[in-house]
Parts: structure tokens; sequence; C-alpha cells
């Protein structure tokens, strides 16, 4: 089933500012929050180069600037989310869909290349490639979406005929055409499936129960004392 949303609730689903869990997404690797401390390094000698040339007392001036630039490590990955966040938000209209997995496989993706010599002096081309599942997901009214995301260790209990939910975002009020999609939640196993995590999982949780009935939610194990 495919039930529309007020604009309310879609905005409740997908926040405006970074919350947590994509805060960790654009954090990145080790490599990533190495480039972000360098610029953050660049920016502030920038701003005292700047200071030491003009022999200017510019201290009140440079505050606000030195501060974003010092820490620009810390807080680039917030506004990278928020402005990823904003992307979704533009869309006029969403629904929630209820369906179910009907079909799923693996595949490989080529992320990027690298070029690199090896110990003859030959010039080397090293493909990065990640797995990722697919999931092809529809409900009783013969709709269908095709959903991938990067392969989890978790991803093993993913079956044919698990329930699947998810928000589509469309500018057609009646959903026509479905211009986006969220992550992929599967209530039988608690589980989430994504790329970027777009969704206030609390918020969507309470949508999933809302409408499905009397469904309950999946128990979650308890962790330490």
């Amino acid at each position: 089933m495919l039930v529309p949303l007020t604009r309310k609730k879609f905005e409740q689903l997908i926040p405006l500012l970074a919350i947590g869990s994509q805060y960790k997404y654009y954090w990145g690797k080790f490599t990533s929050f190495l480039q972000r401390l360098l610029t953050s390094v660049v920016l502030v000698a920038a701003l005292l180069l700047l200071k030491i040339l003009f022999g200017l007392e510019l201290g009140p001036i440079l505050i606000i600037p030195g501060v974003f630039g010092g820490f620009f490590w810390l807080w680039y990955p917030v506004f990278q989310a928020s402005i990823r966040n904003s992307k979704i938000r533009k869309y006029k209209y969403s629904g929630f869909l209820r369906g179910e997995v009907l079909d799923w496989w693996i595949a490989e993706r080529l992320m990027g290349k690298q070029e690199t010599v090896n110990n003859k002096g030959e010039l080397v081309i090293i493909e990065n490639r990640e797995k990722r599942i697919h999931l092809e997901i529809g409900d009783e009214t013969g709709f269908t979406v095709e959903f991938d995301a990067p392969l989890r260790a978790n991803h093993k209990v993913i079956t044919r005929g698990l329930v699947a939910e998810m928000l589509l975002m469309s500018d057609s009020p009646d959903l026509n055409e479905i211009e986006d999609f969220s992550d992929v939640y599967i209530p039988q196993h608690d589980l989430w499936i994504s790329d970027y995590p777009c969704l206030r999982q609390d918020f969507f949780l309470e949508v999933s129960l809302r409408l499905g009935g009397n469904r309950q939610r999946p128990r979650r194990k308890r962790v330490g004392g």
C-alpha cells in the first residue's frame, strides 16, 4: 500500500539539520578527517598571514572567520548533511510505502579508479569496487521500486516475501512519478537498509506502527546492565 503523507509529517521525517547518523555518514573515513583538518590549518594560516601582511589590528574582525576556519573539520559534515536534507525536502509530496521484497541480488559497483606505478615502473589502474545489495520492492497494486545500498553482514537475513517499508518522494500530487526514496525498513528483523540515512527513524517507526494496525514493533536486545 502507498499512503500519502502530509507536508508536516514529511518535514518531521526528513530533518532540516543533520542528525547523528547523518553526521557519522559524512564524517567519513580517517583520510576524510585528515583532509578537513588540513583545510582548517590552511584557513587559519591564511587569516594569520593576512593580518601580518597588512599589519593591521584585525583581531575582532577575524574572530568569526577564525572560529569557522579552525573548526572546519568539525562542522563541515553537518553542512554537507543539511544540504543533502534540503535537496530531499524540496519535493512537494511524499508517501509511505508498505510492500514486500519481491527479489534481491548482490552486484558490484565501480566507485572510482586510482592510478599507481608498480615495482617495474608500469602504470597500473586500480578499480575501487563496492558490493551492493539490490532490492525489488512492490505492493499488491503492482507498484515496484528498485533500491540498492552497500552490502552489510546483517543483510543475510533478507529473503523474498519480507515486509519492506520506505518513504517515497514526488512532485506529483498523486505520486504517479516517484522522484526519490528513503532508506528501507524491514520490520520483522528491525533492520534498516540504507546508503545515506535520510530518515528520522523514531518518527518513521511511529508512522509504521500507526498504519500497521496491531502489528507490534520487534523487541530490541538489551545491551549492558
